[in-house]
């Protein structure tokens, strides 16, 4: 009927404005952070996987990169192959001392870190643990070493090829490192780069598995864009232990960031 009509729909009509006039209801500060987090998480797992952001998965580097920081990495400077990458990002080759990403030669789709300490042509040895490079000693703040604690495969080099089998990857480096001996000397051949991690003591590096082919080389890391306190090393190339290490970084965000290292350069 008409009336009853009117009637049901003007009830309607006042229930729908009582529930427009219905305070919406806000996020509490703890679910804003809690959001944020698993967001900034998030992102950066994408980051991670899919465009390439590096994070450290050792301690071959400290103290100049620790495990679980992450790394912007320069993919253009150093890799172009022309004289320049565009008309404002000038070409730069590598040079002594940059830090480098790249593919392991005895690994392939293994990434790694380390500081370029030998270039084409350049002469390389160690002596009680000093690098010597074109017969001078080098001043290095940055590395890591126990000067009491000499290993003559490691600490003297190249003076005992054959106690390099320490590297399980690199099987034939023993015996291919001798036709690049000079006198006490290693050389550099062409495109390729002699690589050391700071950490001295602790680093499989190119005196146990070879030189760095320009080819591989992957970028130079820039900054540190995030790091994460990680109990032991960081995650490794499978799926579980990658969702694992995501669940540790959701859950300890803010209690194991080490703030301080964000954007820090990477030198």
């Amino acid at each position: 009927m008409p009336g009853e009509n009117r009637v049901a729909e003007k009830e309607k009509a006042e229930q729908k404005q009582k529930e427009d006039k219905q305070p919406e209801r806000k996020e509490t500060p703890s679910e804003t952070i809690a959001s944020f987090a698993a967001t900034f998480v998030v992102g950066l797992f994408i980051i991670t996987f899919i465009m390439q952001l590096f994070t450290i998965p050792s301690g071959s580097m400290e103290q100049t990169l620790l495990i679980g920081d992450y790394v912007f990495v320069d993919r253009l400077t150093p890799t172009a192959k022309a004289g320049y990458v565009g008309p404002l990002i000038p070409y730069r080759p590598l040079q002594h001392g940059d830090i480098v990403v790249f593919l392991k030669p005895s690994e392939p789709g293994l990434h790694l870190v380390k500081r370029v300490m030998g270039l084409p042509g350049d002469r390389i040895h160690l002596h009680n643990g000093v690098v010597y490079r074109n017969g001078q000693p080098l001043t290095e703040p940055y590395t890591s070493h126990d000067p009491g604690s000499i290993d003559a495969a490691r600490d003297e080099f190249p003076s005992d090829p054959l106690g390099l089998r320490r590297d399980p990857s690199a099987t034939d480096w023993p015996l291919e490192i001798k036709s690049y001996i000079q006198g006490e000397d290693l050389v550099v051949p062409a495109d390729s780069y002699f690589v050391m991690g700071d950490n001295r003591d602790n680093s499989l590096d190119s005196r146990f598995w070879g030189f760095v082919p320009r080819a591989n080389v992957v970028g130079r890391p820039l900054f540190v864009l995030w790091s994460l306190d990680t109990p032991g090393s960081g995650p490794s190339q499978t799926l579980g232990d990658r969702a694992k290490y995501i669940g540790y970084a959701i859950r300890h965000f803010f209690d194991k960031t080490r703030w301080k290292r964000s954007f820090h350069p990477v030198r």
